[in-house]
């Protein structure tokens, strides 16, 4: 896996957007970051639910491994692209969007834009 089929597995959820957030690209549903790609697209990160994370770490400890710190005691989970197959990034991915589907929009994505 690579950057360029993250992205591709990512932007085919329905709503699911490309920013940018602290220099690196993130993916977003109702404004809500579920996904990023790391500086040097070797590594991303995915928000999932802790017990999701425990799970996909026990399971492939080569590719995912919980963020360091307060992160990744709430979900937050890195994986190393070269070291993941496709399936399994797939079902992280769609749960970590699954997820911030059902936390709603955040509260800045639903402001009205003004008009200029």
């Amino acid at each position: 896996m690579n950057a360029i089929g993250f992205r591709r597995i990512v932007l085919k959820l329905d709503g699911a957007e490309e920013r940018e957030h602290m220099g690196h690209p993130d993916f977003r549903v109702g404004g809500r970051i579920f996904a990023t790609l790391h500086a040097g697209y070797k590594t991303g990160a995915i928000m999932l639910a802790p017990e999701q994370q425990q799970d996909f770490v026990r399971e492939y400890p080569s590719a995912f491994a919980p963020a360091n710190g307060a992160w990744g005691l709430k979900g937050a989970t890195v994986v190393t692209l070269s070291a993941v197959r496709e399936e399994a990034l797939g079902e992280a991915l769609t749960l970590a969007w699954q997820r911030a589907v059902a936390l709603g929009p955040t509260k800045s994505s639903r402001k009205p834009k003004s008009k200029k």
